[in-house]
């Protein structure tokens, strides 16, 4: 793939961490810029631990995630897990995050979900890519990118298991086996991603499933992504 500016939009951290944090990895790799933004910590996610204390436990393992895939991690730490709505605030203040980064390609969730939060936050994603580009929607000269639109070219969704109903990937992105290894290594230092919250192998799954994707794509190991445009399927 060509180098580029990619910002993924989770719900929760952890959420592209997994499903697309080979694709930032690989983009990294190539010399590009990797984004990880989480609208809330996911910091009601384990069963036994305080909410206060596995909220920090959670931003600290998706900050040193993301150095170690050559990224960078946003957090809005004051929106909460479980109750993340498309709000006009939300959307702008996301929409403001886009036109300082600039991306080329958004990565987001899929809007059918099992969890309504990931719903919100694919729908969140649409909305700020709108008004990040909108002409004259907080628009000043003197502001720098922030007062700059920016339209971003692509928008796509990930693979997430919890993200399943009606997701039909169109396309496939290889993975190198640098990237894959510096993913696997990465997401190891999450714990949920383990299995230590409610028991679920994320780790295993996702690394399965790019071996799935690769025999799709005809390459060693692939992520999917379903295009927001399905017309428009070229990477």
């Amino acid at each position: 793939m060509t180098p580029r500016t990619i910002l993924a939009v989770g719900a929760h951290i952890g959420d592209m961490d997994l499903a697309a944090g080979p694709d930032l990895a690989q983009n990294a790799l190539d010399g590009g810029r990797s984004v990880l933004l989480a609208l809330t910590p996911g910091e009601r996610g384990h069963p036994t631990m305080a909410i206060a204390e596995y909220k920090r436990q959670k931003i600290a393992e998706t900050h040193a995630f993301a150095k170690a895939i050559g990224a960078e991690a946003i957090v809005y730490d004051d929106l909460s897990d479980g109750f993340l709505q498309c709000t006009e605030e939300v959307a702008a203040r996301l929409a403001r995050d886009i036109r300082q980064i600039r991306p080329e390609l958004i990565l987001a969730h899929w809007g059918h979900s099992i969890h309504t939060d990931h719903e919100q936050a694919g729908l969140l994603a649409q909305r700020a890519r709108f008004l990040a580009g909108l002409p004259g929607w907080e628009e000043d000269p003197e502001a720098g990118d922030r007062g700059r639109r920016h339209g971003t070219e692509q928008l796509y969704y990930t693979e997430n298991w919890e993200d399943a109903e009606g997701y039909i990937a169109d396309s496939y992105v290889p993975i190198g086996g640098q990237a894959r290894q510096i993913w696997h290594h990465a997401i190891s230092g999450q714990a949920f991603a383990r299995g230590e919250t409610y028991g679920f192998r994320y780790i295993d799954y996702y690394d399965a499933q790019m071996t799935t994707r690769g025999c799709l794509a005809g390459v060693p190991a692939a992520v999917a992504l379903a295009h927001a445009e399905p017309a428009l399927r070229e990477l």
